[in-house]
Order: C-alpha cells, then sequence, then structure tokens
C-alpha cells in the first residue's frame, strides 16, 4: 500500500508555504487529510500534483495552491458556519472540517454527492446537501462563510443573499480562459469585490453568463 504522506509534506512545502499561506490550521489541515481519497481511484497517484484533478466533465478539484490561497483569504473562524459550493467528492469540506464550526457542502450531480457522502461519513460537522449549486443551501444559512469550488462566469444573487453581514465569499472569476480569485466582503448588506490572485477552473453548471443572441 503506497504511503502518501511524504506527498501530503512535499505538497504542502512546495506549493502552498512558498505562496504566502502560512496559518499553522490551514497547513495542519491540509497535511492532515488524505487528499488521495477524495479523488477518483485512477487519479490517487496524480492527488498530490500541483494542478486541478478532473472528477467529472467540468468539474474538478482545485489545484493545492488555488485551494490553500482561497482558505486564507476567507481566514475560516472556529465558530464559523461555512457554505461550499461544488463539493465534489468531499475534500474541500474535510479539510475546512477542520477550521470552522459547521460546514454545509453542496453537489449537484447526484454521483458525486454520493461520494462525498460516503467519503464524509467520518468527519464531523459537515452536511452534504444535493441541488443546484446557484441555488446554494437557503435552508441552512445563512453563512459566515462562502467558498464555491470551481469557475464562474456572474454571480447568482441567491448566493450572495445567503452570506451573513460581516462575512466573505472566495470565487473564481473566469473571462475565457483567465480566471481570477476575488473576495467578497459583506458590510452593511452590501457586497464589495477585491482581487486575491490569478487562477483557472472550468465554469460550474448554473455559473456561466447567459449569452446574447443577435441577428
Amino acid at each position: 500500500m503506497t504511503d502518501y504522506a511524504p506527498r501530503r509534506t512535499m505538497m504542502v512545502d512546495t506549493q502552498v508555504r512558498p505562496n504566502d499561506v502560512t496559518k499553522y490550521p490551514i497547513i495542519d489541515a491540509m497535511l492532515t487529510i488524505a487528499r488521495e481519497e477524495f479523488v477518483p481511484e485512477p487519479q490517487r497517484e496524480a492527488a498530490y500534483a500541483g494542478e486541478n484533478l478532473d472528477l467529472a466533465p467540468g468539474r474538478v478539484v482545485l489545484e493545492p495552491r488555488t485551494f490553500a490561497k482561497m482558505l486564507d483569504a476567507l481566514d475560516v473562524q472556529p465558530q464559523d458556519r461555512v457554505l461550499i459550493l461544488g463539493a465534489g467528492f468531499g475534500y474541500s469540506a474535510a479539510v475546512v472540517a477542520r477550521l470552522a464550526g459547521q460546514v454545509v457542502a453542496v453537489e449537484e450531480d447526484a454521483s458525486l454527492a454520493a461520494a462525498a457522502e460516503e467519503r464524509l461519513r467520518p468527519v464531523a460537522g459537515v452536511t452534504v446537501q444535493t441541488g443546484a449549486l446557484r441555488d446554494g443551501a437557503p435552508s441552512a444559512g445563512p453563512f459566515d462563510r462562502i467558498l464555491i469550488e470551481g469557475g464562474i462566469e456572474e454571480m447568482p444573487e441567491a448566493v450572495l443573499s445567503q452570506l451573513n453581514d460581516g462575512g466573505r465569499i472566495a470565487a473564481l472569476f473566469m473571462d475565457e480562459a483567465l480566471g481570477a480569485v476575488r473576495i467578497g466582503y459583506r458590510i452593511d448588506g452590501q457586497v464589495s469585490w477585491r482581487f486575491g490572485f490569478n487562477a483557472a477552473a472550468p465554469v460550474l453548471a448554473g455559473f456561466a453568463r447567459r449569452r446574447e443572441f443577435t441577428f
């Protein structure tokens, strides 16, 4: 049986720390959670590579650097309720569960949701919901932090409305092949966005910009 622990250490030492992510809770969580258990079997050997890993058509596990920097910017606190949209096999939820008080992981693809539920069963404080990603989880909100694990072109108001005042949301806005992670801060009912860093990922279902057709 392969021992993946050295690969986790190398991932943190070469992809996370050098990108200015040094908060102990994030480092500890990413050293602890076995990333290889949250990807399809054929991808296990590539689980710690510095790239997005395919889960299903148009769906990926975000590369460690992108994910870690999003967590760093979100600054998740132990008492926070966190919403994750596009949970995939549940890796992000497992990591965030070590940082937050409660995690609600929403997955639109029924097979991915089932895989996430199975893998997250031993993880305390995580609930998996199956539903449209762009709807969020209104029955479980509001939330202190929201993480969208994939690219978006537009942000549904339904998702923003589930963010508590004083809360933060991290999203990867895509413009063709170029993308930028932005962090939204809700203050006095309004969300203001700040640039975080460049990254890229496939655009999630329900988050594509509506195209205008002309004749």
